[in-house]
């Protein structure tokens, strides 16, 4: 009998993932082996968020390459399959540079899966049997500068609103009772659902007009229970960005007797509504613990970023969010050493962080990463020396309690 054993390197995401390539496999008639020693065919779910994420992986294939070989000679199989980001990037990469790159680095691979090939045919096999994640999108359009996500996942596609109530409804039947919806920019759901995959991307590429400009059609949006709802109109910079459905999605899932908790990840502040804000304040089962990424608390740098708001209009949101919610307890991702990062821009950062006041933060140090616009546009010239001992000021500030 085949025995599958994954290793999921990554973000909750990947996570998420993992749980439905084991039911793929399940389906096929293979078992859970106890340990990845044990088993005969391994795939690796893997993340290119940094480089070092990237390292971890290929040295992991290369020490599963010594054991197959040992097995081979033994005239027994092993099977090595590898998914997840690497691939993604390798399926998008137009002049199949990097496929070629991971082929050479990782000759004993047999598969390099695709995890959009792997569906929701089937119930995840889940490694938690009271918190479920619940993936609601895919992708991201924003294209901040430094991040490899829209080259490794491809554009914002939403799962139907069916299909989510659908697996939160039949989570709660099986008695789960934690649910967190995971995207990778969960609050902008639906605008994909709404105008048609081909046309969300240009809201961000007109200027000096709304895309409803042009398109001043009110939009309805037929909800699984058949109540019309005019979808979230998120206005930013003095445009409305998108329409979104996800206030509605939380209020949906917050209705399912048996669901005590709900969160989500991970959200921009550039779309953070002010009726999203009012969802989670009527609604207790939605956590107080938001998570949203700052990045930086320097203007100049959150513009090279291409990040869509400065240190003022993040504040304010955070302020809007204490008011309205008096117990939200907000935690962050903020990125040191960025291209070109001034020791003044870095206090900017610091600033805003003893201002808002932040739980907890990933705080991580930039990592230059091929394909995106800063590898192309910008210089990786803060030393690392430098960026280390930013990194020691945040965690010293933010998450000094978690090191005690």
């Amino acid at each position: 009998m085949k025995k599958y054993f994954i290793t999921t390197f990554g973000c909750q995401a990947n996570v998420a993932d993992s749980e439905r390539v084991a039911a793929m496999l399940e389906g096929r008639g293979m078992v859970k082996a106890d340990s990845i020693e044990s088993a005969n065919h391994i795939v690796i779910n893997t993340c290119m968020i940094r480089q070092k994420a990237e390292d971890r992986v290929y040295g992991l294939v290369n020490n599963l390459a010594k054991r197959k070989a040992l097995r081979q000679a033994q005239g027994e199989d092993l099977k090595i399959v590898v998914t997840g980001c690497m691939v993604g990037m390798a399926i998008r990469e137009k002049s199949g540079a990097f496929l070629r790159k991971i082929r050479e680095r990782m000759p004993s691979v047999d598969e390099f899966l695709p995890i959009e090939e792997v569906g929701f045919d089937n119930n995840p096999i889940r490694t938690n049997n009271v918190h479920a994640w619940v993936p609601i999108s895919n992708g991201c359009n924003n294209f901040c500068t430094f991040c490899v996500v829209p080259f490794t996942r491809g554009r914002e596609l939403s799962r139907s609103f069916e299909d989510i109530i659908s697996e939160c409804n039949h989570l709660a039947k099986h008695r789960f009772k934690e649910i967190t919806l995971i995207g990778q920019n969960v609050n902008s759901y639906g605008a994909d659902l709404i105008l048609g995959e081909k046309n969300v991307q240009v809201l961000r590429d007109l200027k000096g007009a709304n895309y409803f400009d042009k398109n001043p059609k009110v939009i309805e949006f037929k909800l699984p229970s058949g109540k019309k709802v005019k979808p979230i109109y998120v206005k930013h910079l003095g445009r409305l960005r998108i329409p979104t459905l996800f206030p509605y999605l939380l209020e949906e899932v917050s209705k399912i007797d048996g669901i005590e908790k709900i969160d989500f990840i991970s959200s921009n502040p550039w779309d953070f509504s002010d009726e999203l804000i009012d969802t989670i304040a009527k609604n207790n089962k939605i956590s107080r613990q938001l998570h949203i990424a700052v990045q930086s608390g320097d203007d100049t740098v959150l513009k090279r970023m291409n990040r869509w708001y400065t240190q003022k209009q993040f504040l304010r949101l955070i302020s809007k969010l204490k008011a309205k919610i008096p117990n939200a307890v907000i935690s962050t991702d903020i990125i040191v050493g960025f291209c070109g990062e001034t020791d003044k821009q870095f206090k900017n950062t610091v600033k805003l962080a003893k201002e808002a006041q932040f739980s907890k933060a990933y705080v991580a140090i930039y990592s230059d990463r091929p394909g995106t616009a800063a590898h192309k546009a910008y210089k990786d010239n803060v030393p690392y020396k430098t960026k280390k001992e930013r990194w020691l000021i945040l965690e010293n500030l933010i998450n000094w309690k978690y090191h005690e």
